[in-house]
């Protein structure tokens, strides 16, 4: 028998099945780009397809109406194949991958962030030079008086062009060796030579066209739900072209425990390594090469910033001792990878520098986050929150840097959140409500007009924190007043209407409820509890802190004073507060130009001390105290009030 899964905005899949095959699994076997959070355990409800055609067996499921149901709306996790069928695949559905954007550089903001971060790196020491540089040769060709070995006449002609440099040793490694002879016959001996001089020794990495002398560095963000890379200029520090999309592999999870059971199943480690190499870096590489304008072999390093679990699914080794007691990786730090290992569309011989990592739920997305923030190199005490879908903290100075890591889940991201979703268009990021007539104002992600999909992580900290603000929720996160805008299901559970079937742009209510508020209580608890573990291991309070920098991808939209009325921040002064975006793209780009910030980012990984909070005694009696809102102990929030 076959399926037929007709993608919007895509063309049709047709795969062939047996009776009883699992929609998403068969989905997955054929690449079909299907979100699924919870990895297929019914929990999320975000894998809906309808049923076009044929006949499935579907479980019922709360997250389907029984309008819905009767439309053809099923869970593919739950739904098994029964005979021949074609289904709907939703843009929804798969946006995650489908949504691939190249950003506007010449945007002065999307510029700033770069700038300010190559200016605080010289101004801390750290220069952005490198060792890659091109030569432009014009050769003699050879003639029956001139029989000299094409290698030899490269050599000779680069030592000529670094007259100052005595006995210069030249490498030609076998990938350049092998188009030798016919790039210099074709450009008739005036070539190109890109390459790595260290030292006394430069080593041949392209060979090509007299004037495309580009040398292009890649740096790169891999993050468990979006990845994101910035093509950049390695003379220069320009930036040529930034783009991002969602993790491939996120259709086997949102969270990395989820990936890394998958990948210990039977040939898994190579399907989580295709999603990321081959589905999801491939492509955005590609695209931004051809955006620049240049060849993917003119990139001559690649930088990577990428939690521990995430670094193992790159390169395909065993991530399953990361989530095992005594949770072990298989490395911190990696030497010598290069990017025709992973056969990235990249110069085959260029360098991948991956960020250390600490500890197994510490990466190295919060080491080049940290060598960012630049607080390795200041007196002040300074706190760093990557809040993704594993919150890390940071806090610290130049004299010492304490870390850990705290399972927020993917609430922060719109998972676990029955309407939520990233912060892509259609995504409701600001909310403020009326408190006598409880009417919300929203800001969606978009074009004017843009009606809104779901929620992403800064609109749910603006509804929760306005909704307890207004009285319409207590402590305890629970419906206490009633109104047009507060509907009950048939249990007596209350839900907020943020917009109504109508007013949203799939025909779907978006709204919030009790359970996703208590997910999000829970993971700003685990926020919240992290910090004040963290400071107490140091008998420190959180007068001490003089400055709080957040990062990750919960949106720039992030309302600092509502994240501190619910208790997911300390309450300290707004003014300490800074939103510095994606830290460890940046940090990233920082060691893709600089050589010193390479060393400079294992420097502080192997001085940062990782705090393993599940063994730190009290911790959990923090994170149980913590899940109110604000918190249990008023005292530690006396500036969130509720409106009387």
């Amino acid at each position: 028998m076959k399926v037929i899964f007709q993608i919007e905005g895509g063309s049709p899949v047709e795969l062939e099945c047996n009776a009883g095959d699992n929609l998403l699994e068969l989905a997955r076997r054929g690449n079909v780009a299907i979100d699924a959070p919870c990895s297929g355990n019914g929990s999320c409800g975000k894998c809906r397809v309808k049923l076009i055609a044929g006949e499935v067996e579907s479980i019922p499921s709360r997250h389907i109406t029984d309008e819905e149901y009767e439309a053809g709306w099923r869970l593919s996790c739950n739904t098994k194949v029964v005979g021949d069928c074609t289904v709907f695949v939703p843009d929804i559905a798969s946006a995650y991958q489908s949504r691939m954007k190249t950003a506007d550089l010449s945007s002065p903001e999307e510029i700033a962030i770069f700038e300010k971060a190559k200016k605080d790196m010289e101004e801390g020491g750290l220069p952005f030079i490198n060792d890659f540089c091109a030569y432009q040769l014009t050769m003699d060709p050879p003639s029956e008086s001139d029989t000299m070995p094409d290698v030899e006449r490269l050599t000779w002609a680069i030592r000529a062009a670094e007259p100052d440099v005595d006995d210069l040793q030249v490498k030609v490694p076998y990938t350049v060796m092998v188009k030798l002879a016919s790039t210099l016959r074709e450009n008739d001996f005036r070539v190109c030579v890109k390459g790595e001089k260290k030292d006394n020794t430069f080593t041949c990495m392209e060979i090509g066209d007299y004037d495309d002398t580009v040398l292009a560095g890649c740096a790169i963000d891999i993050g468990t739900t979006t990845v994101s890379m910035v093509l950049t200029d390695l003379q220069t520090g320009a930036l040529l072209a930034k783009g991002s999309s969602g993790n491939g592999q996120i259709r086997y999870g949102a969270d990395v425990i989820n990936r890394i059971i998958e990948s210990s199943k039977t040939g898994g480690k190579k399907r989580l390594q295709d999603a990321i190499v081959k589905e999801t870096l491939t492509p955005i590489i590609a695209n931004l090469c051809r955006s620049a304008g240049i060849s993917c072999r003119s990139i001559l390093r690649l930088t990577i910033g990428a939690n521990t679990t995430m670094n193992h699914l790159l390169v395909g080794v065993d991530a399953d001792p990361v989530r095992m007691d005594p949770y072990i990786p298989s490395f911190f730090a990696w030497e010598g990878l290069q990017a025709g290992d992973l056969h990235l569309p990249a110069n085959p011989l260029a360098p991948v520098v991956i960020a250390p990592n600490i500890g197994s739920y510490v990466g190295g997305d919060i080491t080049a986050g940290t060598l960012a923030t630049m607080i390795w190199d200041k007196n002040e005490m300074s706190l760093f929150i990557d809040l993704g879908t594993n919150g890390e903290i940071v806090f610290g100075n130049r004299d010492f840097l304490m870390s850990c890591a705290c399972s927020a889940g993917p609430a922060f991201e719109g998972g676990d959140i029955s309407c939520g979703m990233r912060a892509t268009d259609g995504a409701v990021e600001a909310v403020t409500i009326d408190k006598e007539s409880m009417e919300p104002t929203m800001t969606v992600v978009g074009e004017p007009g843009q009606k809104p999909v779901g929620i992403c992580g800064s609109g749910i900290i603006d509804i929760i924190s306005e909704l307890f603000r207004t009285h319409i929720i207590n402590a305890r996160g629970q419906f206490v007043r009633e109104g047009e805008r507060v509907k009950r299901d048939q249990h007596g559970m209350g839900r907020y209407v943020l917009a109504s079937a109508e007013e949203s742009e799939t025909g779907r209510e978006v709204s919030i409820n009790e359970v996703d508020i208590d997910n999000f209580i829970r993971a700003k608890g685990a926020i919240f509890s992290g910090i004040d573990t963290l400071l107490q291991s140091v008998d420190m309070t959180v007068d001490c802190i003089d400055k709080v920098y957040v990062a990750g991808g919960i949106g720039s939209g992030i309302n600092m004073k509502n994240a501190v009325n619910i208790g997911m921040l300390p309450d300290v002064e707004l003014e300490k507060y800074h939103y510095i975006g994606n830290s460890s793209l940046t940090g990233a780009y920082a060691m893709v130009m600089s050589d010193q910030a390479t060393q400079k980012c294992h420097e502080v990984g192997a001085n940062m001390t990782y705090l393993e909070l599940s063994t730190y005694p009290g911790y959990m009696d923090s994170f149980v105290a913590a899940c109110f809102l604000p918190h249990t102990d008023a005292r530690l929030f006396p500036s969130s009030v509720q409106e009387d």
